[in-house]
C-alpha cells in the first residue's frame, strides 16, 4: 500500500467544492470553515484514509490525479480543460513511448496530461517564446511529477529553419494562429501522424480547415466538447447549475 510521506502532494478532500491540493510537511496545518487540517495526521498513512479535523469533520487523503494537478495549477494563460484531454488521447491513439511535439506550452496542463501518457518511455518536446509563461509552465510540471518527460524550448518554430524534432507521433499546436506553423508541423511529423490543433473561436476554426487542405493534410475533424455535470441525489436529481461551457474547439487531421 502506499502510504503518505513529507513532501507529497495530497488532496484533502471534504465535498465537490470544498478540496485543497497541498504539499504536506510535518509541521504544517491547514484552518478552513471545517477545521484544523494537521499535515502531520495524515503523514504515514495510506492515501485515502480519513482524517478528522478539531471540529469533528472528516476528510479524506488522496493521492491526487492528474484532472487535479490540472484544475488546481497557476494558471498564466486560458488552459486547456480534462474535458478535451480524453477525446485528444482516444482520437489520436495517445500511448506510453510516443513522441509529441507541443507549440505553444501555455500553462501546461496539455503538457502535464501528455507526458503523464507518454511516460516513462515516451517524451513530450514543448516550444515556446514567453519565458514568463515557461516559468508557470515548469512549476506546474515540477508539481506533477511531469518536468522529466517534457523538454522545454524558448523557441519560435514559426522562424525555424531546420527542424529541432523530427518523426514526431503528434504535434499539438496552442497558438492563435494555428495555421503559420503547418508547414512546420508536418516536416516534424511520422508518416501518418496527428496534428492537434486548440481554437477558442470559430474564426480560427475555419481559417485552419482551409491551411489543412493547403498543406495536403487529410482525415480532418473540428469538435467541440461540454460536460453537463448531474447532481446525483436520492429523489432530486437534476442537472447542476454549475458547470463549464465553451472553452475551445478541437481540430484535429492527418
Amino acid at each position: 500500500m502506499s502510504k503518505i510521506k513529507s513532501g507529497d502532494y495530497v488532496l484533502f478532500f471534504y465535498n465537490d467544492s470544498k478540496k485543497w491540493l497541498m504539499k504536506v510537511s510535518k509541521k504544517e496545518q491547514f484552518h478552513s470553515h471545517i477545521g484544523i487540517i494537521k499535515h502531520a495526521d495524515a503523514i504515514g498513512k495510506e492515501f485515502g484514509s480519513r482524517l478528522t479535523t478539531n471540529k469533528d469533520k472528516y476528510v479524506y487523503a488522496l493521492k491526487p490525479s492528474i484532472h487535479y494537478y490540472v484544475m488546481k495549477m497557476q494558471h498564466g494563460t486560458q488552459i486547456v480543460y480534462p474535458k478535451d484531454f480524453g477525446y485528444i488521447a482516444a482520437r489520436t491513439g495517445l500511448q506510453t513511448g510516443q513522441k509529441i511535439v507541443e507549440i505553444g506550452t501555455g500553462s501546461g496542463s496539455l503538457t502535464t496530461f501528455m507526458a503523464s501518457i507518454v511516460s516513462p518511455r515516451g517524451h513530450v518536446h514543448t516550444f515556446d517564446v514567453e519565458p514568463k509563461f515557461m516559468s508557470i509552465a515548469q512549476k506546474n510540471l515540477e508539481k506533477a511529477g511531469m518536468l522529466k518527460y517534457v523538454t522545454m524550448n524558448k523557441k519560435d518554430l514559426k522562424k525555424a529553419k531546420k527542424m529541432p524534432v523530427v518523426d514526431a507521433d503528434i504535434v499539438v499546436i496552442d497558438l492563435g494562429d494555428p495555421w503559420e506553423v503547418l508547414p512546420q508541423a508536418r516536416k516534424m511529423l511520422k508518416g501518418s501522424g496527428f496534428v492537434v490543433a486548440i481554437c477558442p473561436t470559430m474564426n480560427q476554426l475555419e481559417r485552419l480547415s482551409t491551411a489543412f487542405i493547403v498543406n495536403e493534410f487529410s482525415d480532418i475533424e473540428c469538435t467541440e466538447h461540454i460536460i453537463r455535470n448531474i447532481e446525483a441525489r436520492e429523489g432530486k436529481t437534476r442537472h447542476s447549475f454549475r458547470g463549464i461551457g465553451h472553452t475551445t474547439y478541437i481540430a484535429i487531421a492527418r
